[in-house]
């Protein structure tokens, strides 16, 4: 292993046993907070949705991706061990294993020890549509949908980027799925502010996708899960989603559990038809929550484990 293979280890290990801390400093916090206040700007810029959307995508990303390089260079010139650490931090703060983890068990134990109520109030800390009068049984489906989906967006994503291009690729990536994640809705708040970021994010995603599909594929052969539904459901409802990206992950996850995902939902007010992905052999239960979990530290081990495999026999 090169010295950048263990620091991704490294940054691999310090998502898995720290998680996201919600008082540590964290790019992504302050994305948001830099996406909300340009935001607040819209009114008093006299230009079309889209090109405020424009400006507002490249000056995210251009900044994400500059002040990473800066921090960067001025931990090069102080040591190597610095430039080291900095780059590993950096690094870790662009997965979600954990932290993802962390939100779908919560809400995982308030349905088996919570009210209904709470539980709605818990999911929806964690996904972007209405909660207020969700089921137990679309509570599950919101938490899996959203587990299933972030292993390509919140982990394998910018594991590739960092792959290629060390944390300043992996930041400007997290960049781009910010914005996706705040401005990128298909309703009418957002659909030209969103435009440039939803197409971007579906852009920088495609192989992504598809390299989780692969290993989340090839995880479920190493679970008690009904593997060969999930190869089924993965290959035909992979493109069942308003993103070409989206349901690649969802489709397996949704075979694998027998269940179906997807559908219309009501996102900040307004009614989002959506194509549904899988088979609606059973409701879904509250298990099924800790097991696409366990789906999802598979698959992150796949790919880690390829690429080193990968590299050792081709040598790149």
């Amino acid at each position: 292993m090169l010295q950048t293979d263990w620091l991704i280890l490294g940054a691999l290990v310090l998502d898995w046993l720290l998680g996201d801390p919600y008082d540590w400093p964290h790019p992504v916090k302050c994305m948001g907070n830099y996406i909300t206040w340009f935001n607040s700007l819209r009114h008093r810029i006299p230009v079309s949705g889209y090109i405020f959307g424009f400006f507002l995508w490249i000056s995210t990303v251009g900044l994400s991706v500059f002040l990473t390089w800066l921090i960067l260079e001025i931990a090069k010139s102080l040591s190597v061990y610095v430039f080291s650490i900095v780059w590993m931090y950096l690094a870790y703060t662009c997965l979600a294993t954990k932290s993802l983890a962390l939100e779908a068990q919560k809400v995982y134990s308030t349905l088996l020890e919570g009210t209904l109520q709470e539980a709605r109030q818990q999911v929806g800390m964690i996904v972007g549509r209405d909660t207020s009068e969700l089921t137990s049984d679309e509570i599950v489906k919101a938490t899996v949908e959203t587990v299933a989906e972030n292993t390509s967006d919140g982990v394998i994503g910018p594991l590739f980027f960092l792959i290629l291009g060390g944390p300043i690729w992996a930041i400007g990536y997290k960049a781009v799925n910010t914005l996706d994640s705040m401005v990128g809705y298909k309703t009418e708040k957002y659909r030209e502010i969103g435009f440039v970021s939803a197409k971007m994010d579906d852009l920088l995603n495609l192989i992504p996708a598809r390299l989780t599909w692969i290993c989340m594929l090839l995880g479920t052969c190493l679970t008690n899960l009904d593997w060969q539904s999930a190869w089924k459901i993965g290959w035909r409802d992979r493109y069942q989603h308003a993103s070409p990206n989206s349901a690649f992950s969802e489709a397996v996850v949704a075979g694998a559990l027998g269940i179906k995902l997807g559908g219309p939902h009501i996102y900040h007010g307004q009614w989002v038809e959506k194509p549904s992905i899988g088979e609606d052999r059973r409701p879904a239960r509250a298990k099924d929550i800790p097991a696409t979990v366990h789906l999802l530290y598979l698959t992150v081990c796949i790919f880690f484990i390829s690429y080193l495999l990968l590299r050792f026999f081709f040598d790149f």
